[in-house]
């Protein structure tokens, strides 16, 4: 059974829902016009301001621990196995931890919830990475990397369902909304859409995938890549009826590896991404896991 928080000033309803979460395998990269796109983790090379300035910063001595959530989703994690580097969020995070001169025994990971490490609750990792948008509030308990990612917000529901007609914001403020609890996605819909109907708040994008299936909601706000990702994997007959502009407030969403506040291993971390950056290995990690996840028409504001 999955608790489903409804906000609400005045009630703080709750809503049961029952169902299994839907999670479909694949391990077959993205393709573009010119084929498919792969990135090779044996071309990255540590990185000796990186390596440098690691040394003697983990939790455990030439070892580096890394997180994710419980359990990881494509198209960041394939599998729900971080270690092979299969997915986009995996291959980040090996990545920039070769980058800094750890790789295979050197490197281990945890499992943590968003909400625990997004509030700083948890401690046990080097970095954490499970799509946190880098925001004020979090600043004041965790600290960030620069940005390896920077995704839009968007609109999802069964193509056939109450969001069918949706070409503008204004046309989500009669609808049931919903989104992962503690994310920029339910901020959005609060600060941004502010519906007639108050938005249900999810323990995760699971919880909310399975509402949405129950038709319990008329359609999720999560970051683009993750809720095409649903439409063409997880939920037959769904669609992404867009995504949101800058001038709406729906753009724009950066992503960073979250360390434990003021962690100085977060500035050896903003090294290997430089370096990562200029080797052009970023963006290879990027077009190959996220080339099929980052289309959607803009809908409009008004």
């Amino acid at each position: 059974m999955k608790k489903i928080i409804a906000i609400a000033a005045l009630s703080g309803l709750l809503v049961v829902s029952c169902g299994d979460d839907k999670q479909t395998d694949t391990t077959s990269a993205p393709t573009t016009a010119a084929g498919p796109v792969e990135f090779d983790l044996a071309s990255v090379t540590a990185d000796d301001a990186a390596k440098a300035c690691a040394e003697g910063k983990t939790l455990a001595a030439g070892k580096l621990t890394l997180a994710t959530g419980d359990p990881a989703f494509p198209p960041y994690v394939i599998d729900d196995k971080p270690e092979s580097g299969q997915g986009f969020e995996s291959a980040i995070a090996l990545a920039v931890a070769k980058s800094m001169g750890f790789e295979g025994a050197a490197i281990s990971w945890v499992r943590t919830s968003f909400d625990t490490a997004a509030a700083g609750s948890d401690s046990n990792f080097d970095f954490n990475l499970q799509q946190f948008s880098i925001n004020e509030d979090r600043l004041k308990v965790v600290s960030f990397s620069e940005p390896y990612y920077t995704s839009a917000q968007s609109v999802l529901g069964y193509a056939d369902g109450p969001a069918a007609g949706v070409t503008k914001l204004s046309d989500l403020k009669q609808l049931k909304l919903g989104g992962a609890a503690g994310t920029t996605s339910l901020q959005f819909i609060t600060d941004v859409i502010k519906p007639d109907t108050a938005p249900f708040a999810f323990n995760s994008n699971a919880d909310a995938k399975t509402a949405l299936d129950n038709k319990q909601i008329d359609a999720i706000i999560t970051d683009l890549p993750t809720g095409l990702y649903i439409s063409a994997v997880e939920i037959e007959g769904t669609k992404v009826f867009g995504q949101f502009a800058i001038d709406a407030g729906g753009a724009g969403d950066q992503w960073g590896l979250l360390f434990v506040k003021d962690n100085p291993l977060a500035e050896c971390a903003n090294l290997a991404l430089k370096a990562l950056t200029a080797s052009g290995a970023l963006a290879a990690i990027t077009q190959q896991w996220m080339g099929d996840y980052n289309g959607a028409p803009t809908l409009g504001k008004d």
